[in-house]
């Protein structure tokens, strides 16, 4: 199937040249000349990836942006612009743009830019299938327990052991249980985010966002050092879950 893909310029020859350009490698392109037509565009059709211009009369590229990651989250969005500042570039981030592609970009930069974004958009939606399908299995677990008595409660986020007991929030619980399914298998920070808090994140953001959950989960856990040390952080990738041998 080919990917959709929708061109919003204002300017007519920048456009048709984009359009052309990527029809030549395949793709289903479609071109608004406005801001306020590529967003109703996006709330009737399906949208693969959006290449956007910044500067356009009425809606800019970054209002644009705003309502598609509202309407259509999984939409890839690449910015282009031939004014590029810090501040923009900032605002990109928020967005969680894609790319930002100063003009005049070659038409190489552009189709490479294309493939990166596709190819993420395929990442996170089979990370989702993954998690949507692993549901029914992960909830039929109702609790491990461990050589050392430890007894992990999965659904109800308990952790018991003799007299001692903790309460692990939601985004705690889903944590814990996407590793403790998975022993041995190293997860990046990104795929955690993406698994626990449900958003994507670039490579850079994902360490920082996820930190402050690994540690509100860690100082749960202190009172359960058999459980505990088997969470290990893998120096500039992620975690992974140690299981019992």
């Amino acid at each position: 199937m080919r990917s959709q893909i929708l061109i919003v310029d204002d300017e007519p020859v920048a456009r048709q040249s984009l359009s052309d350009i990527l029809k030549l490698e395949g793709h289903s392109v479609t071109a608004a000349p406005t801001g306020q037509v590529a967003v109703e565009y996006v709330r009737t059709h399906t949208v693969d990836l959006a290449v956007v211009d910044l500067r356009m009369p009425g809606m800019d590229g970054l209002e644009v942006a705003k309502v598609i990651n509202q309407v259509s989250p999984e939409t890839q969005i690449i910015l282009l612009t031939a004014y590029g500042s810090t501040e923009t570039a900032i605002q990109g981030l928020r967005l969680r743009i894609h790319d930002y592609v100063l003009k005049p970009a070659s038409p190489q930069e552009i189709v490479a830019s294309v493939r990166k974004g596709l190819a993420r958009r395929g990442e996170r939606l089979r990370a989702q299938m993954e998690r949507s399908e692993g549901r029914e299995s992960l909830d039929s677990v109702q609790a491990i327990q461990l050589k050392d008595g430890t007894l992990v409660d999965l659904a109800r986020r308990q952790i018991h052991q003799k007299n001692k007991s903790a309460h692990l929030t939601p985004a705690e619980g889903r944590l814990l249980r996407v590793l403790m399914e998975n022993p041995g298998k190293v997860f990046s920070h990104r795929e955690l985010v993406l698994l626990v808090q449900g958003y994507d994140t670039t490579h850079r953001e994902a360490p920082e966002v996820l930190r402050p959950l690994i540690s509100r989960l860690r100082h749960k856990l202190e009172s359960f050092p058999g459980l505990s040390e088997r969470i290990a952080s893998i120096r500039g990738t992620g975690y992974v879950y140690e299981g019992e041998k």
